[in-house]
């Protein structure tokens, strides 16, 4: 069976995250369907992760066993026919049997969007705080945030069915006209875990918790980061690596400026 590596854009609004659930829409459901429209027969679907419920993403990494060969403009063609709207596959290539779009990745960067004003425009895309933030308190508290450390405090996984133990390589902040910008880049991340990160801060900036006290937030026991979960509105998945990231790469609104 012929294995098609897929590069999806996906507003996550309308749907309840990327994996397929019974009685939810998903992306992968959409995804999947329209693949077995485009190509026939049977077609399974592996992403390179799953996404909370209302996250987009800019280039979520999929692949997709198909029943037989198609040139890779028809497929990306006839799967984009059949998407709605707020999905799209902005690319296909054949891959080898061995490539895997989560096993075979090594590193995922995500990026939030915190609004600085109210928006008529880019409300599903952002999360407008009204309080002034303190950008350089944010900045020192994030240094705690980055490394190899036990981050079920800011998940709802379960521990005891899968290890909460990450490696976040990178963490950068940008401000672009009157957006500010988190690019969180790791190993994988855990359900939650970056939308608690950010939420976590946003409270520093508010001055609602000190910097000093974001790594006590790591004890298995503090409530604190679930308390902060940002939403959901202002997450992007940005990238998912094959290869290791480079040094650094633009941080750039994902879709819009806000002036």
């Amino acid at each position: 069976m012929p294995r098609y590596k897929l590069t999806i854009e996906f507003a996550g609004t309308k749907y309840s995250g990327w994996q397929i659930q019974r009685n939810a829409r998903t992306v992968q459901g959409e995804l999947q369907a329209a693949l077995i429209k485009a190509a026939g027969g049977r077609v399974e679907t592996y992403g390179s992760g799953r996404t909370d419920a209302g996250v987009h993403a800019l280039a979520q990494i999929a692949h997709a066993d198909l029943q037989k060969p198609l040139p890779t403009d028809t497929l990306v063609a006839r799967v984009n026919d059949a998407l709605p709207a707020d999905i799209n596959v902005l690319e296909a290539e054949r891959v080898a049997p061995r490539f895997h779009a989560r096993h075979s990745a090594v590193a995922r960067s995500y990026v939030y969007q915190i609004a600085r004003r109210r928006t008529a425009f880019a409300k599903p895309y952002v999360w407008w705080i009204r309080e002034p933030l303190d950008l350089a308190a944010m900045e020192s508290a994030a240094h705690a945030l980055v490394g190899f450390a036990d981050f079920r405090a800011f998940t709802d996984d379960d521990p005891d069915e899968k290890s909460t133990r990450v490696l976040v390589d990178r963490l950068q902040m940008a401000v672009v006209d009157r957006l500010i910008l988190i690019r969180v880049v790791g190993s994988h991340f855990l359900w939650k875990m970056v939308r608690r990160m950010v939420g976590v801060l946003a409270a520093v900036g508010r001055g609602e918790i000190d910097g000093s006290d974001v790594p006590a937030l790591f004890s298995q026991s503090s409530e604190t980061p679930a308390r902060l979960t940002a939403p959901a509105s202002g997450l992007f998945l940005e990238r998912v690596f094959y290869e290791p990231p480079p040094a650094e790469w633009p941080l750039d609104p994902p879709l819009l400026r806000l002036r």
